[in-house]
């Protein structure tokens, strides 16, 4: 596996570091780096690359309009001066962000998660679903399907439930995430809830009692689950 990457920034260190840097991971393939965001705008639209590492803050255009500009976007990791650039960055489904100077342990989170989202993207369709990647708080998050308790609507944001009674924020509807889990395992129980199919200890009244006790109504709409659970 090679994931190709180009950095455009403008700041000759912050394009050395990019480059020191992506040395240490054999994996990565540096093929290009621009102080010009016109020639790495045009470079990018006729050369297949799987991580752009970019600059916010651009004489020319700036690295939130170049990316906007791509109709093939690859993976995306904005590097910045200014944490207030990074709402920006997540309305662009950024994968992360980088504040300057950039120091190499935060880097590496950043790339090691690229590593993680490139590997989840190529997985051949066969191949169990463990995980999948939500935004959240500006950055992709990596979610263990066996740590979920249930999902929750509220309004324009989900909220992911785990077992440690911890959570987890993001901007998508419950229809988009159900799109994203197997089937076979996650259902649609009420249009606020989505169950893990394994956490359902019994049903009793249209409600369902977790694993963890904790109760969730079925609505009319998905009475179906009643029957779909009991031939389990």
């Amino acid at each position: 596996m090679q994931i190709r990457c180009v950095a455009i920034d403008d700041e000759p260190l912050a394009l050395g570091l990019i480059r020191e840097y992506t040395q240490r991971y054999p994996v990565l393939k540096l093929v290009q780096t621009f102080d010009d965001a016109i020639a790495g705008a045009e470079f990018l639209r006729h050369t297949q690359t799987d991580l752009l590492f970019m600059d916010i803050n651009m004489p020319d255009i700036s690295g939130i309009d170049l990316v906007k500009s791509l109709k093939d976007k690859p993976m995306v990791i904005f590097t910045t001066a200014y944490k207030k650039f990074a709402i920006d960055g997540f309305d662009l489904e950024a994968l992360d962000y980088l504040l300057k100077p950039i120091q190499f342990e935060r880097f590496a989170r950043a790339v090691d998660k690229a590593i993680e989202y490139y590997q989840y993207k190529k997985r051949p369709a066969t191949e169990s679903q463990e995980s999948l990647f939500v935004r959240s708080e500006y950055r992709m998050v990596k979610v263990q399907l066996e740590d979920i308790e249930f999902i929750e609507s509220l309004e324009d944001y989900i909220k992911i439930h785990f077992a440690d009674k911890s959570f987890l924020l993001s901007l998508m509807t419950l229809k988009s995430i159900l799109e994203k889990l197997p089937p076979e395992r996650f259902k649609r129980i009420h249009r606020s809830y989505i169950v893990p199919v394994a956490r359902v200890k019994s049903i009793l009244n249209r409600k369902i009692q977790l694993t963890s006790s904790r109760e969730l109504p079925i609505s009319d709409s998905y009475i179906h689950f009643i029957n779909e659970w009991m031939r389990k």
